[in-house]
């Protein structure tokens, strides 16, 4: 059963159409992404060489695959640029996998970067969206000040920290986030239920 509140904007009521809708399969993958970031933290520096291997056959397999698109496109007007872009995903791919300790340092500067403008967004859309979701928009706030707070703790203590940091971060911001997208969707099913209790 649809409903409108004229509070709320086009935006904010898309979002929550979406939650209300596929809520299940938010709460599946939020159980995920939990049980995956707790095995991470079990074992970071499992986790972190994992995230490198991991990293580095993805960048490995776009590069063969942008070279060989390319040969087959000899004319398109950004041949060149698009073979160079393929040249370089081909060989950060091949260092990642080749040097795994040295790719990890590198990769966990990449990621704590990532997750200082994750937690930044999440801040960010947790507050601009807290009327469409008045009962869990805290989670947001706490999953994305948990990946600020992650990052400070890996910047404080680099260099030593890049062996384990990989995984831990990861770890973390899977289970943060995870806990985030559970919580909004239970609470967005909840938010339902009581709205088609009133409306009958």
């Amino acid at each position: 059963m649809s409903f409108s509140n004229p509070t709320l904007s086009d935006a904010e009521r898309t979002v929550q159409q979406a939650m209300r809708t596929y809520w299940g399969l938010f709460v599946a993958q939020g159980v995920i992404m939990m049980v995956l970031g707790i095995i991470a933290i079990i074992w970071p520096a499992v986790s972190t060489l994992a995230v490198d291997i991991y990293v580095g056959w993805l960048f490995l397999l776009s590069g063969i695959t942008g070279l060989v698109t390319m040969f087959f496109a000899l004319t398109v007007p950004a041949f060149l640029w698009s073979l160079l872009t393929a040249a370089l995903s081909l060989f950060c791919g091949v260092l990642l996998l080749w040097h795994p300790v040295a790719g990890a340092v590198s990769l966990t500067l990449v990621l704590i970067a990532f997750f200082i403008a994750e937690g930044v967004f999440q801040i960010a859309a947790a507050l601009s969206y807290r009327d469409a979701f008045p009962g869990s928009w805290g989670w947001m706030v706490m999953s994305g000040l948990a990946d600020l707070l992650l990052a400070a703790i890996i910047i404080s203590g680099w260099p030593g920290s890049a062996v384990w940091a990989l995984g831990l971060i990861v770890g973390v911001n899977l289970v943060t986030s995870g806990l985030a997208i559970t919580m909004v969707a239970v609470a967005c099913r909840k938010l339902v239920n009581a709205i088609e209790n009133t409306s009958r």
